[in-house]
């Protein structure tokens, strides 16, 4: 009998993530198992765009040619995860009257009524990837759960659109496959990092996620055990190793260093490394603060906030996004398998390894719940379902 196998790429501006994991069969349950993994710098991107093809093509290259090395396996197809500032959540609503003589929603009625909710939004140039219902209303009154089965005559809906630059899309699958990879699924990288970081407890208590990466900072916001928001800022970890190397006159690879304390008893003052620090990180908060305000969620969210990203590596991050959102706050931390060929530490790598995760978690679902994630919303019944 063959493996079940995954494969996630994770196409970050800073490196290029690969993991490959195998369902294993553990008594009554299946648990996904890493046992390969690359990595590899990111070269020809920016903020999530590829701006040199040829350039990422190789970055690809060596990180896959790793991942084979380390797992033995032949890597044919993978899902892949988009990230960027063009990566973006739109809310829109939608209404559609009940088709069926005696009332009763069917699919077909789901599907109208989330096309309805998807025609009221402009997204030139874009694409939707994901479309998340977040909320239905039957007759006026607010459902709890799927309205298939029940009865009534007008259905509306409140949907998530979470949508990227067709361009940029593109090039990116051109990429994976100049390779002789398939690519079996986009997945939106925040999405793909709370499948392994999120516990469905805070799902459904409330919470954000944020991921720092080098050049932008995503944030997906949970209630209900749902993504109800998702944004992304155009300012990341990098921008704190620039700060650091002009307030202390330094070069920016010690810069680097210094600011993921790799650096030890270095000539320099910590009062003022502190300082620009956390400047620098009150502002991205103020970005987080400013959008929780928006969505109505700011100083409401039990589960607080869960940091992850390369970024996240910072010493007092927690204490100032605690202090700044006025929220509980925690470095996110990853639930594999205890086994000796993951050599995973932290949850920078949350984004390749959630796409294995969805990968095999999917492909063994049931017919009725292969039917229900057929109505464009392909991951919302699963992360109902998953917990770490």
């Amino acid at each position: 009998m063959s493996k079940k196998i995954a494969v996630g790429i994770d196409i970050g501006t800073s490196q290029i993530k690969v993991v490959v994991a195998e369902l294993l069969k553990e008594k009554t349950k299946s648990i996904p198992r890493v046992i390969g993994r690359g990595i590899a710098e990111s070269k020809g991107i920016r903020h999530g765009y590829i701006i040199n093809q040829n350039d990422i093509i190789k970055s690809l290259e060596k990180a896959i040619n790793q991942a084979e090395r380390s797992s033995g396996i032949k890597i044919k197809k993978a899902y892949v995860s988009i990230g960027g500032i063009s990566l973006e959540g739109v809310i829109s609503t939608g209404a559609t009257v009940i088709t069926k003589g005696d009332n009763e929603i069917t699919e077909i009625d789901v599907q109208k009524v989330i096309d309805s909710s998807e025609n009221n939004i402009q997204i030139l140039n874009k694409k939707v990837i994901h479309s998340i219902p977040i909320q239905f209303k039957l007759d006026d009154k607010k459902l709890i759960g799927r309205p298939i089965g029940m009865k009534g005559k007008k259905l509306e809906v409140q949907t998530l659109f979470i949508t990227y630059l067709k361009q940029h899309l593109e090039d990116i699958i051109h990429a994976v496959e100049a390779i002789d990879i398939d690519v079996e699924d986009i997945i939106a990288s925040p999405i793909a990092s709370s499948i392994v970081t999120l516990t469905k407890s805070q799902k459904i208590a409330g919470c954000v996620l944020a991921n720092l990466g080098s050049e932008t900072i995503s944030i997906i916001v949970f209630e209900n055990n749902i993504p109800i928001s998702l944004e992304t800022f155009p300012i990341g970890s990098t921008n704190i190793t620039n700060d650091i190397a002009l307030g202390l006159k330094i070069p920016l690879e010690e810069a680097e260093k210094i600011k993921t304390g790799s650096i030890k008893g270095a000539s320099y003052s910590k009062k003022k490394l502190d300082e620009i620090i956390t400047s620098r990180l009150n502002n991205i908060f103020e970005l987080v603060e400013a959008h929780l305000k928006k969505i109505k969620r700011n100083e409401l969210l039990p589960a607080g906030i869960i940091l992850t990203g390369g970024g996240s590596g910072i010493t007092t991050i927690e204490d100032i996004a605690k202090a700044y959102l006025k929220l509980p706050s925690k470095v996110a931390s990853i639930n594999f398998l205890n086994n000796s060929n993951s050599k995973i530490k932290d949850s920078t790598w949350s984004v390749a390894y959630g796409l294995c995760v969805f990968g095999l978690t999917t492909e063994h679902e049931s017919k009725s719940e292969k039917i229900i994630k057929d109505i464009k919303n392909k991951i919302i019944d699963f992360l109902k379902n998953f917990s770490v």
